[in-house]
This record gives structure tokens, C-alpha cells and sequence, in this order.
């Protein structure tokens, strides 16, 4: 598969009173066309300001891009000035924000904010704009799109406005749409129609998806590949089916043994113990070292590089070392895994039927 994006050794720092803030440390992922990448991880983890450093979103100062490349279609994004950029978001690039209320102008007419991107970048007139956002509201599944594009935000659910917003990420065609937890302000039923939503629009469009979430409920129907972040740092990255059925990283294991499933409704939920280090110091070795139950004293001394599983699958333990001890999760942990897959592919399934 062609690669759309190549981020090669992304580090982005953020400078605050207490001291250089490291909250991205070395990322390395690609992106092919027409894929999804789900990155995953507790908040904090760097999972947004990585998208956002992509976008360079990330506001300067505090914030910089300390180093790395951020290739995108050859072009490395890192070195391009503001100008050059803003004529790749919204028309290459696009981004669709985890509170639609906040993402939308509160005083601009829905329509006039889906215009906006097509007159910038498509050239279109005003007339062939607002027809075209009319043609948007429609395909996002909003009724009686001829109307209501002169309503205003307030005069929208919840669920409505983040269809409006993914209308106004969609409106140039993007080759790349970063969702950054898009779902998490709406009820259950809404986000599985927000998540059919993009997965269809995906198909008709063949656009490649970065999918930013904590919630590892939703990954198994919306991505090819997951990337497992934690402390700024990828630790795991592989296809769905390797993250979910092999897992490697004690950090993955913990994330998966602590989501509920149909099996393990009557056991406590697993709860990964203390609380992430501080990137103003982080730690000398595996960030992860200190509150993994498996560490051995290598890991509170030397970061672990990225083991290769497979020819997909990644994970920078060293219990992957050849002379780790063979160490597998609790079975409490196991059971909840098995479970919690088994439901995926059971969605998973009924999707394809």
C-alpha cells in the first residue's frame, strides 16, 4: 500500500514555568492510503498533540516542534511556513475536534461555516458553495438540509452539530481526516452512528483516517492498524487483530484488561496501578517501568527499543528481549481479553453481513 504520511522521530515540547514539558518523545508511525490508524491511550498520553502537531495546531509558543519530519506526500509539514499550510488544512488535511460546540462559530449560519473552506480553496461562488454545503448536510444524514443551512449552531443537537462538523471537514475532499475523539460528548447510540458515518464516508471517498481515542470499544470496528501510546511515546503498534489477540506491551494489556466486556461482567475491572510520570523529567528508562507489575531492573534503566513481532507488529518492551523471562498477563486479565475480542469480532461480523 502507498504511504500518505510518514512521521519519522516527531518530538514536541511545550515551555511552562516548571520546566521544558516533553509531551511527544520520538513518535514514529506511517499512514497508508485509504487506511485507518486508531492511536490509543490514557489522556495525556500525547495522543492530540501529536495530531495537532501534524496540523501544526500546536500553538507557538508554549509549544514547538522540537524535531522530526512529518512527511505528507513527500513534503515534510514540520518545515513549511504558516501560509504554505493554510493551504493544506481543510483542503488536504482535515480535522474533525472532540466538542462540537466549541468547533463551531456560535454566531456564523451552519451553512456559511461549511461554505467558508469551498469558496478558500475550491473557488467555488457563493451560490455553487452553499449548494454544495446543502449536498454536505445530505450526505452526513442531516434532514431537511435546504433549510436548515441557515440555522444557526444552537438550533442543533448534540449529534447534529458533530455531523455538521465532520460536513465541514469533508467539504475539500480531504486525503486525510484526523478525528480527534469524536464521539466522546455523545450518547452511545449517536457515536455508533457518527463512527457508520465516517466508515462509510471513508468507502465512497477512499480518504485515509487518523482516529484519536481512550476508548478501545470503538477501535475494533473503525481501524486497520492501532498504535498504542503512553508518557508521549508509541509503545505498541500493529493491526487490530495483533493488538486485541497478541498484545506484547504490559501498557496494552493493562488498556484492554480494564474495559469490560460480556464475559467478565461479574470480576472487578482490571485498574492499571499508579499514575503516568512527569514529562518535565521523565523517567531514565521504560516510562512505563514503575507501574508495571513485570519490570525488571533493566527497565528503570534503559529505554527499550521497538522489538519487531511481525512484519506489522511492533512493541518496545523488553520483556521481548531473548533473555526476558517468559511472562504472560493474569488470567483474570487473559479472560477479559478473550472476551472483549470475542465481542469485537462478533460487531465486527455483523458489520460485513
Amino acid at each position: 500500500m502507498e504511504k500518505l504520511l510518514q512521521v519519522n522521530n516527531l518530538s514536541v515540547s511545550f515551555d511552562t514555568y516548571g520546566g521544558e514539558v516533553q509531551a511527544v518523545r520520538g513518535v514514529n508511525f506511517d499512514v497508508h492510503k485509504g487506511e485507518t490508524l486508531a492511536i490509543v491511550g490514557e489522556s495525556g498520553s500525547g495522543k492530540s498533540v501529536t495530531t495537532k502537531a501534524l496540523m501544526r495546531l500546536i500553538p507557538q509558543p508554549p509549544g514547538r516542534i522540537k524535531e522530526g519530519e512529518i512527511l505528507f506526500e513527500g513534503k515534510d509539514l514540520a518545515k513549511l511556513s504558516e501560509k504554505q499550510m493554510e493551504k493544506i488544512r481543510g483542503k488536504d488535511i482535515s480535522m474533525i475536534f472532540q466538542d462540537p460546540m466549541t468547533s463551531l462559530n456560535p454566531t456564523m449560519k451552519i451553512g456559511n461555516q461549511i461554505m467558508e473552506g469551498l469558496i478558500k480553496h475550491q473557488k467555488m461562488s457563493r451560490s455553487q458553495a452553499k449548494k454544495r454545503a446543502v449536498e454536505l448536510m445530505e450526505l452526513v444524514g442531516l434532514p431537511d438540509a435546504a433549510n436548515r443551512v441557515d440555522q444557526y449552531p444552537h438550533q442543533f443537537s448534540g449529534g447534529q452539530r458533530q455531523r455538521v462538523v465532520v460536513a465541514i471537514a469533508l467539504a475539500c475532499n480531504p486525503k486525510l481526516l484526523i478525528a480527534d475523539e469524536p464521539t466522546t460528548a455523545l450518547d452511545v447510540t449517536i457515536q455508533a452512528q457518527i463512527l457508520e458515518l465516517m466508515k462509510d464516508i471513508q468507502k465512497k471517498t477512499d480518504s485515509s483516517i487518523i482516529f484519536i481515542t481512550h476508548d478501545l470499544g470503538v477501535v475494533a470496528n473503525v481501524a486497520d492498524r492501532v498504535a498504542v501510546m503512553y508518557a508521549g511515546k508509541i509503545v505498541e503498534i500493529g493491526t487490530v487483530d495483533e493488538i486485541f489477540y497478541n498484545p506484547k506491551h504490559p501498557y496494552t494489556w493493562g488498556l484492554l484488561g480494564s474495559m469490560p466486556s460480556l464475559d467478565s461482567a461479574d470480576e472487578d475491572l482490571y485498574a492499571i496501578p499508579g499514575t503516568p510520570p512527569d514529562l518535565i523529567a521523565p523517567p531514565k528508562g521504560d516510562a512505563f517501568a514503575a507501574r508495571n507489575d513485570y519490570a525488571m531492573k533493566i527497565d528503570f534503566e534503559q529505554q527499550p527499543p521497538m522489538f519487531k513481532v511481525s512484519d506489522t507488529h511492533y512493541a518496545a518492551t523488553w520483556l521481548l528481549h531473548e533473555h526476558a523471562p517468559d511472562v504472560e498477563p493474569p488470567a483474570s486479565i487473559q479472560r477479559r481479553m478473550q472476551g472483549f475480542a470475542q465481542e469485537a469480532e462478533l460487531n465486527t461480523k455483523g458489520d460485513r453481513s
